[in-house]
């Protein structure tokens, strides 16, 4: 395996509750990405895998632990949201969404950004026309497509993705799971993918961590976990997932 890109070390997290000692969402987590890997982090309904998620993008503290990408600046990691429609501005084109990027962060000269945000387009699968459209006027799989557009404008070596296809469609979610998985080649990226979903993770993680409240129960290469789970709580996922194999 290539060194490192990310270390988790010992993380926990906790939420304050008033009158009441803080809620602990992540219990000590610990685990390492390598360069250019997809890496999945597994697990249902509030498990504390969004809570790392939005803490390695520090859209959360951390209560104790370290969270350290190796060499990469904090705008080099950059993260996808699960609700599509509702990260984009209704009130802004696409072209403005992307251009605002562009603009904001001076990633090209004014008059290359056009073309740039054509360019972006282009690389994520949506014509060139996109740009004038709304996000009301998008399907929900388009919108993810722009959400990734959005992430690629600032050049980055580390997405996570959190959720990223769960609302869509099962077709539609094998097209935008595809397209992440090339540009983790075209562009050297390493990817994080966050869901509860187990026939998404195994159809693109090279590794991947299983939490159940707050705590790692499983982790290693996603064929092997798949092929022989050692965990109660992963061979109970695994179990309630009719025809794993065929789902995508």
């Amino acid at each position: 395996m290539s060194k490192p890109i990310l270390t988790v070390t010992d993380v926990i997290i906790e939420y304050p509750r008033a009158g009441k000692p803080p809620f602990r969402a992540v219990k000590g987590v610990s685990f390492d990405v390598a360069e250019n890997e997809f890496f999945g982090i597994v697990g249902e309904s509030g498990c504390g895998k969004s809570t790392i998620a939005k803490a390695l993008c520090g859209l959360l503290p951390i209560t104790s632990g370290s969270a350290t990408f190796h060499g990469v600046p904090a705008h080099a990691v950059q993260m996808v949201f699960q609700d599509a429609v509702g990260s984009l501005n209704p009130r802004m084109t696409i072209g403005q969404t992307l251009t605002e990027v562009l603009s904001v962060y001076d990633l090209c000269p004014r008059e290359e950004r056009a073309t740039h945000v054509t360019n972006l387009l282009e690389e994520v699968g949506l014509p060139a026309e996109v740009a004038l459209a709304y996000p009301r006027e998008l399907s929900g799989g388009q919108c993810q497509r722009i959400s990734i557009a959005r992430a690629l404008a600032m050049n980055p070596r580390v997405i996570i993705a959190d959720e990223p296809v769960s609302a869509l469609d099962v077709s539609v979610q094998a097209r935008v799971l595809n397209l992440l998985a090339d540009l983790r080649v075209r562009r050297n990226l390493t990817l994080l993918l966050i869901s509860h979903d187990l026939a998404v993770v195994r159809t693109v993680c090279n590794r991947l961590i299983v939490m159940n409240a707050g705590e790692i129960v499983e982790r290693g290469d996603a064929k092997t976990v798949f092929a022989n789970p050692q965990h109660p709580y992963t061979q109970n996922l695994l179990a309630a997932v009719p025809d794993i194999a065929e789902a995508y």
